[in-house]
């Protein structure tokens, strides 16, 4: 992967994720206009600009991930512990108030 593609590709994350904008959000319209064009046309940019080898193996690493067994089990026991940990912050937080 070239660097040039590597910093756009951080580029555009970090502008996704970062708080500061072009246009403030708050202006109507035009504060949420710069992130739904800039975003897109910046990972499209990253994308015609990423050698198709590169791409090619990363789309065989996805259709390899992808074929790997699911557990529903294992999802199910996750689900739980959070609802569980959600459940006693609940509880803490009504005893701190006194409720």
């Amino acid at each position: 992967m070239p660097m040039a593609v590597r910093a756009l590709a951080l580029l555009v994350a970090a502008y996704a994720l970062s708080p500061i904008d072009l246009i403030p959000d708050f202006i109507p319209v035009l504060g949420y206009l710069d992130d739904l064009l800039l975003v897109p046309l910046g990972l499209a940019l990253v994308v015609r600009l990423t050698p198709p080898a590169v791409l090619e193996a990363a789309r065989a690493r996805a259709r390899q991930a992808a074929d790997k067994p699911i557990s529903y089990t294992a999802a199910a026991v996750i689900i739980l512990l959070w609802l569980g940990a959600l459940w006693l912050a609940a509880r803490w937080a009504m005893a701190a108030m006194g409720i």
